[in-house]
């Protein structure tokens, strides 16, 4: 079996036993809790014929390293998914829609953006593999399975990545609050990634150069700016509802 990562959290580990059991090796659960919960849970691990071992605060919490694990973590092997961006670009059907995340260093703002993706069926999430938060455990209970689902691809070069995204001929489309055009007057419907800067700062100066165009949300209200995975949300939604109009 490959080397092995932790998972944590009734969603995340639930979501990665329906998706594929094989890998989960074994799941450790709080032996003193008996609710409905924990007791659904552990009816479904028995199915899918996975080790179960009662452990205590103090083996969750040194498995974990948070206290939010819920009573339930797991060792598990990686799933089988793109890996890098050639193994991406070769593998997709359809019409790409890539989420590209520009230094975004907050592992829960990181495993929403990758439940948005799944939700809106974006074929991966490309984040410079520097200065950015890995898949570390907390971004994939974040993610409530998301993370076993869809490509999180780092790159060393996240500008010679986009570039190497256009040679493939997707639209790179960049999002920054002073942009002019707006998300609902750019054509999203073609192959795209849609690029997100991180919260405060935006795009860095090299990412921004790179997009081929850059457009704004329209805020109504009195906030200036957005969640990270929230505009990611928004984004990807329109381009899907923009497809979706095109058929």
């Amino acid at each position: 079996m490959s080397r092995l990562k932790v998972l944590y959290g009734f969603h995340a580990v639930t979501a990665r036993l329906r998706h594929d059991s094989s890998t989960v090796e074994e799941i450790y659960y709080d032996q003193t809790r008996r609710d409905r919960r924990m007791n659904e849970f552990l009816a479904v691990a028995k199915e899918a014929g996975v080790r179960l071992i009662a452990a205590d605060e103090t083996r969750l919490w040194g498995l974990a390293h948070t206290e939010r694990h819920q009573g339930v973590v797991a060792r598990a092997s990686d799933m089988p998914l793109a890996q890098n961006l050639a193994e991406l670009l070769d593998g997709i059907q359809g019409t790409p829609l890539l989420l590209v995340l520009d230094g975004i260093t907050d592992p829960h703002n990181l495993g929403a953006c990758l439940r948005v993706a799944d939700a809106a069926g974006a074929h991966a999430v490309i984040a410079p593999r520097d200065k950015a938060v890995g898949l570390n455990a907390t971004a994939a209970k974040v993610a409530s399975g998301a993370a076993d689902t869809v490509p999180y691809i780092t790159v060393t070069n996240l500008a010679r990545a986009l570039r190497e995204l256009k040679d493939a001929g997707v639209w790179i489309v960049g999002t920054a609050g002073e942009a002019t055009a707006s998300l609902y007057e750019t054509k999203l419907d073609g192959p795209v990634a849609l690029v997100m800067g991180a919260e405060g700062e935006g795009m860095r100066r090299l990412t921004r150069d790179t997009c081929d165009e850059v457009m704004n949300i329209p805020m109504a209200g009195s906030v200036e700016s957005l969640n990270v995975s929230v505009a990611s949300g928004v984004c990807l939604f329109e381009a899907v509802r923009q497809r979706a109009v095109k058929k």
